[in-house]
């Protein structure tokens, strides 16, 4: 990848390849009253305009069938192919040019001429929820996707009877994936084959086939999504979009290759998001600050459609328990339409936002009742010996959220202790005494991985000794091919450089799901440690025979089984597997079925959850409201390390993303949901120079719900930044007496926040 060798969806080229450009509305909501595509068909070097009237004859549907199940869900909003007689959001294609070369389709696409009718937009989700506010949608009831309550114990009793109760209100927004390559789709139709060939920049090219299957009414031999390399996924890419549906479709029609490539500007309105919160929470505690119920209202703005069901939302609510023993909880969740762009999980997928919330009202109890913050912490962590530890809530699927192995108290004292925290009173008074005002954070998280239902591998071995693993998992730039290389090569005696791993093409396995919710070193790579272990016994079986030695006696090392202490008595991996491609008329080696290869589809009982701490040391300054990190760690249990490197790499950049949501990015709206921030001059991102040195602890405790001990570790940097991170800022600021509730945390929200306190 580094030296420029890797294959992404814009690496793909045919000589007689077609290029797209997608019209997109400029409207938050409005009905369509008529599009005339004359001008631009009439132009050079365009070879078709499509709108939602050219293609519905060749789609068994134009809504897609992405629909996620969910019984709170009230009204089902799958988004369009194309948008029909109505847009709802900025950035919802309405129509598609098709051109020789992509600059021709984008000029072409100003010559559509588009009679829009702009309607009343539900901009804010709390307005929206009103009695007669604009409804995102013409014809819906209200803008009530869904409702549903996470509850157990008596909240009501508790509170009553607790000896202190607080309350307070935040406000969360959190953006963009913002991955380093757009979306992208490049497809060919091979007529002689009845054969569609698309590539896609997606996290899941199976989930991908089936809808696009189902739109075209095709069977799934018919179909072959490969995902290429990939430069970056973070939840967006997990979504099948209508470019999609339209690209392939297009190439088909036109008997030609066609390739989309998403711009930047695109990609903040095109591209699915996450959105803002607003939570309402009263939390009780006893005299020595220990935890006893938590009642609350979360609104979330789900945007203008479900493209991902509403587990974001759900995945905040049951986070919000993290690491702590919680007597009494109850959260009312309101899942509200807007005509923004539609919302889907970002790396996280909801659990930074849970986290947030329990940590900030842990702080929040510290600072009233005189308690340490880590000590508050020590008072209400679960404790190893009530691994496994079952909650009183429950995941999606229904079954007990259940926390399967950690040392929590030893994790955050870890981190405390990387931390310096028993220093940082002296730290702080010397900072101030130079006029600098220094804060400290702590906060601690767990997190949901390795979710299945399952994940495919094969693992085969060819006759001419090449070791390869197929896979439905997709690598977006994660490592996840190196670490299942490594997982087999140690099974089969082998270097990870002696394996092949393709992943993301349905062609080579018939089943798969992806790249989501950090699954896929727990479900791939235990689906390939089954399918190695299988081939090494069955090749140490034909060994055996070929070799006539007890299977006792012999080892795998360097791609051929050998007689343990007489390495001139072996036979090649490769020599075996052609012992069993066969020979016409002639038995196979002692009755053996036939091919040196297995299939496994892993399929874990439940999640297993990684756990952690993450202590912050930031400095601010309260004329500008600078933020400036100076001290990060990161402690982090993913179960047993496969890579340690990779897991490094996933935790640091799951924490920069966590700088990034805490400090600088936010996807600006007008009121009525026009977009103000479409550019990276506007939406800012963590570069070098804002990203803090972070130094990285690992702890393993292996679980025991998979062969390996994993669990994942792609989003559990993300998950507890912001709340370590706000914290740190509002106690550099103490003098103050202000408290961060609101993300993120802009410079100018902190000059108001100490202009209010009234000691600035």
């Amino acid at each position: 990848m580094l030296r420029g060798r890797g294959r992404y969806v814009d690496d793909i080229h045919f000589p007689d390849m077609l290029h797209a450009s997608f019209i997109r509305s400029p409207h938050p909501h409005a009905l369509i009253r008529a599009i005339d595509t004359t001008r631009a068909k009439a132009q050079p070097g365009v070879v078709a305009v499509f709108t939602a009237n050219d293609l519905s004859p060749h789609l068994t549907m134009m809504r897609m069938p992405v629909a996620q199940p969910s019984a709170a869900i009230r009204q089902s909003l799958d988004p369009y192919v194309l948008a029909v007689d109505e847009v709802s959001y900025v950035g919802e294609p309405v129509a598609v040019v098709i051109a020789e070369h992509a600059y021709l389709a984008e000029d072409a696409m100003a010559l559509v001429d588009i009679d829009y009718d702009p309607l009343p937009a539900a901009g804010d989700a709390r307005a929206a929820m009103k009695p007669g506010a604009a409804t995102a949608h013409t014809g819906a009831p209200d803008n009530i996707v869904g409702r549903l309550t996470l509850e157990y114990g008596d909240c009501a009793t508790a509170l009553a009877n607790a000896p202190h109760v607080f309350h307070d209100h935040f406000f969360q927004h959190k953006g963009l994936g913002q991955a380093m390559e757009c979306r992208g789709v490049a497809a060919r139709f091979d007529a002689v084959d009845d054969m569609l060939l698309v590539w896609s920049g997606t996290q899941m090219a199976h989930r991908s086939r089936d809808i696009l299957a189902k739109l075209l009414g095709r069977s799934e031999e018919q179909l072959r999504i490969v995902a290429p390399n990939v430069g970056g996924g973070f939840g967006p890419k997990f979504i099948f979009y209508s470019e999609e549906a339209v690209i392939p479709l297009a190439a088909m029609l036109l008997g030609r290759p066609v390739k989309w490539i998403e711009d930047r500007r695109e990609h903040f309105t095109a591209t699915t998001q996450e959105r803002d919160q607003f939570w309402d929470v009263e939390a009780a505690c006893d005299a020595d600050g220990k935890l006893i119920a938590l009642r609350g209202e979360l609104i979330h703005d789900h945007g203008a459609y479900t493209p991902y069901g509403i587990n974001l939302p759900y995945n905040a609510g049951t986070n919000l328990l993290g690491p702590y023993v919680l007597p009494h909880y109850e959260l009312n969740i309101s899942v509200v339409a807007t005509n923004k762009t539609p919302v889907t999980p970002v790396r996280g997928a909801g659990r930074p936002q849970g986290t947030f919330v329990m940590e900030r009202m842990l702080d929040r109890m510290a600072r009233e009742l005189g308690l340490d913050r880590a000590e508050i912490r020590r008072r209400n962590l679960i404790q190893p010996d009530a691994m496994p530890y079952v909650t009183p809530v429950a995941t999606r699927d229904g079954a007990a959220m259940t926390y399967d192995s950690g040392d929590y108290p030893a994790a955050m004292a870890l981190a405390l202790e990387r931390g310096r925290y028993d220093g940082f009173e002296t730290r702080r008074e010397v900072a101030r005494g130079n006029g600098r005002y220094l804060g400290i954070g702590i906060a601690n998280y767990v997190e949901g991985t390795g979710r299945g239902p399952f994940e495919s591998a094969t693992v085969r071995v060819s006759p001419s000794g090449r070791v390869s693993v197929y896979t439905g998992a997709t690598d977006q730039g994660q490592g996840i091919s190196t670490a299942l290389a490594q997982i087999c090569a140690e099974a089969l005696g082998l270097e990870t450089d002696d394996v092949t791993v393709v992943a993301g093409d349905t062609s080579t396995v018939p089943l798969g799901l992806g790249a989501f919710a950090s699954r896929q070193t727990v479900t791939a790579g235990s689906s390939v440690h089954v399918a190695a272990n299988d081939v090494r016994e069955k090749a140490l079986s034909v060994a055996a025979h070929i070799l006539e030695a007890a299977e006792e006696d012999l080892e795998i090392i360097g791609g051929a089984v050998r007689v343990k202490g007489v390495p001139d008595m072996s036979v090649s991996l490769g020599d075996i597997a052609s012992a069993l491609a066969g020979i016409p008329g002639f038995a196979l080696p002692g009755g053996i079925a036939p091919g040196l290869d297995a299939n496994a589809n892993f399929s874990p009982a439940m999640p297993t959850y990684c756990n952690g701490t993450h202590v912050v040391e930031a400095e601010v300054d309260p004329e500008t409201g600078a933020v400036t990190i100076v001290n990060y760690i990161a402690v982090h249990d993913s179960g047993r390390l496969i890579n340690p490197m990779i897991v490094d790499g996933q935790v640091m950049g799951g924490a920069i993303h966590g700088v990034g949501n805490a400090l600088f990015e936010h996807m600006h709206f007008d009121e009525g949901g026009q977009p103000q921030t479409v550019t990276l001059a506007e939406y800012l991102l963590p570069s070098a120079p804002e990203s803090p040195s972070i130094e990285i602890i690992h702890m393993e405790s292996p679980t025991p719900l998979n062969p390996l001990g994993v669990k994942g570790a792609g989003e559990g940097g993300t998950i507890p930044a912001t709340a370590a991170i706000a914290a740190a800022v509002d106690d550099a600021l103490r003098d103050f007496n202000i408290r961060i509730t609101d993300l993120p945390i802009a410079p100018s929200y902190i000059v108001q926040q100490i202009a209010k306190s009234g000691r600035g």
